[in-house]
C-alpha cells in the first residue's frame, strides 16, 4: 500500500519537471530566435530604400518587418509587411530642431507646462507625409506620444510605457 502512495507522487512530480523544461525550451526558442527567415522581399526593398544604411538589424513581429538601422549617424527605424511594402520610417531627432510650427502646436498644447519633453522622432509615411512623435512624461506612471503634422495640429495623444 505504500507503493501506490509513492508512485503517483513522484509521477506528479516527474510531470512537473518536464512541464517545466518544456516551457522553457519554448520561451528560449522564442527569445533567442527568429520565428521565421526575414522574407527576402523586405531585404531587398530596405536595401533599394537605404542603401548607405549601416548597422542594420531586422525584426520579425510576424505581421511586419521593422529594421533598425544607423544612417548619416543617426538612428532610423524602417518598417516592411511581408510583401517589402515600405509601411514607413522613424528617424531620432531632437525637439529642439522641430520646425517652430511643430514646435508652437506643443507649447498651445495641454501638455506644454507640466510635462517633460523625453524623445522627439520624425515619421516618414507612405505619399509623403510626415508626422512629429514627441513623447512626455507627467511622471514615472504617466507617459504619452504626441502626433503632430507639419502645421502643428496635434494629431493625436496615445499611453507609453
Amino acid at each position: 500500500m505504500h507503493q501506490i502512495c509513492y508512485l503517483p507522487e513522484k509521477f506528479l512530480k516527474m510531470k512537473k519537471t518536464i512541464s517545466l523544461v518544456v516551457c522553457f525550451v519554448f520561451i528560449a526558442s522564442f527569445s533567442f530566435s527568429q520565428i521565421r527567415k526575414i522574407p527576402s522581399a523586405v531585404t531587398s526593398a530596405f536595401q533599394r530604400q537605404y542603401p548607405a544604411a549601416q548597422k542594420v538589424e531586422f525584426a520579425d513581429n510576424l505581421v511586419n518587418v521593422q529594421v533598425y538601422f544607423v544612417l548619416d549617424s543617426t538612428k532610423w527605424m524602417a518598417k516592411y509587411n511581408s510583401d517589402g511594402d515600405w509601411k514607413g520610417s522613424e528617424k531620432a531627432w531632437s525637439f529642439d530642431k522641430l520646425s517652430p510650427e511643430v514646435k508652437d502646436g506643443f507649447q498651445k498644447s495641454k501638455y506644454a507646462n507640466d510635462w517633460k519633453v523625453t524623445e522627439t522622432s520624425i515619421i516618414y509615411l507612405p505619399g509623403g507625409a510626415e508626422n512629429y512623435r514627441v513623447k512626455v512624461e507627467k511622471n514615472d506612471v504617466q507617459k504619452k506620444y504626441l502626433f503632430f503634422d507639419k502645421n502643428g495640429r496635434l494629431l493625436r495623444d496615445t499611453l507609453t510605457i
